[in-house]
């Protein structure tokens, strides 16, 4: 089975590539925001700030920002849903950063909500499975309230041009649907296993029905043993 580090550093490779090469690897840090509160969302989570090797030595460089969801199994072990098969989220940018086949990048890892995670992750409500329906509220959150403070706490590069989003499985879902909606705050997606299946496959509709004037920078995948259908 394919390392989920493998396939972010193949991502990472094709969402933020960079030509030139560098045999030096430093890592990057981590910084937290603990219990980030939303109103629209009417709850809190935490979320974890990858800043990208070199972030502290100069204050006049500013970094695309790239938003996962799911943080709790990005970056640290102990706090995945099956404790000890994080992604390495950090370790995968810190590899493709000092190899130069991605640009520096600030990475936002934001935690899900635990029972509200199907609501906020799906676009429609699904009545087969009695949930879904609050991505745009979750869009709104992202926008209005998460990442506007982002920018302020970081030295970002804040126009849609610069700034991804990511998921998997309903994560992934999600950030497609958040890219078809808001193509100029959203200008590149990574997608991996994306719960395509919602709800008769309504989001292939959605981006059927895509007419923005800029089509964003996709990175899709999935595993071959994922089921026919999925692969599909």
């Amino acid at each position: 089975m394919r390392d989920m580090s493998d396939t972010l550093r193949t991502t990472f490779r094709r969402v933020f590539r960079l030509e030139n090469r560098r045999a030096a690897v430093r890592p990057g840090r981590l910084d937290r925001i603990p219990a980030f509160e939303s109103r629209i969302l009417g709850n809190a989570r935490d979320v974890t700030v990858y800043l990208p090797p070199g972030y502290d030595d100069r204050n006049d460089r500013r970094y695309p920002v790239l938003y996962m969801q799911d943080g709790q199994n990005l970056f640290e072990a102990h706090r995945a849903f099956i404790p000890g098969q994080h992604w390495r989220l950090s370790e995968a940018a810190d590899e493709a950063i000092g190899a130069r086949t991605a640009e520096p990048m600030i990475i936002v890892g934001i935690d899900n909500a635990g029972p509200s995670r199907i609501d906020e992750y799906a676009p429609t409500h699904d009545p087969k499975k009695k949930g879904g329906g609050r991505a745009d509220d979750y869009a709104r959150f992202l926008l209005e309230e998460l990442k506007p403070q982002i920018d302020a706490r970081y030295r970002t590069l804040p126009d849609g041009h610069h700034t991804a989003v990511g998921g998997s499985s309903l994560g992934g879902l999600l950030a497609m649907h958040i890219a078809a909606k808001y193509p100029d705050a959203f200008s590149r997606i990574a997608v991996m296993s994306p719960s395509v299946w919602w709800n008769d496959r309504v989001i292939l509709r959605e981006v059927d029905e895509f007419a923005g004037p800029h089509r964003p920078r996709v990175w899709l995948d999935i595993g071959g043993r994922e089921g026919a259908e999925a692969v599909n």
